[in-house]
């Protein structure tokens, strides 16, 4: 003869919950509103430039600070008050120059050192 095992469905459910409940070492997971939540968040950086963009530009060292100030004071004598990779526009190099003649000028060089553009202290722009 043979034995038949039955067992009730609700043993089975919360035998099942127990176990995933009852283990300490198992990993946690997160409610589902919590994973939406987290999907719905906005991302930290948008990659756009922001306010900001002045305070994440990185400095210009070494000799491609020293070959982008020295281009740019060949066409704008002055004093470089500063150098740095420019957020605004990608791949440009930013020498910001206190004329000699008189006002500041902002100049954008490319990778091969050649000014591309220019900035006035007033924000008008030249393309070079």
């Amino acid at each position: 003869m043979k034995l038949k095992l039955i067992i009730p469905a609700g043993l089975l459910l919360l035998g099942g919950l127990s176990a995933c409940s009852s283990d300490p070492a198992a990993p946690a997971t997160q409610p589902a509103g919590n994973q939406q939540q987290a999907a719905d968040a906005p991302a930290q950086t948008s990659g756009q430039p922001s306010e900001e963009a002045d305070d994440k530009e990185e400095p210009l060292t070494g000799e491609t600070k020293e070959k982008a100030e020295k281009a740019a004071l060949a066409k704008f004598p002055g004093t470089v008050k500063k150098s740095e990779h420019d957020v605004e526009n990608p791949g440009l190099y930013a020498v910001e120059i206190e004329q000699d003649a008189g006002g500041e000028i902002e100049v954008y060089l490319d990778k091969d050192f050649t000014v591309v553009k220019t900035k006035k202290e007033d924000g008008t722009e030249d393309g070079d």
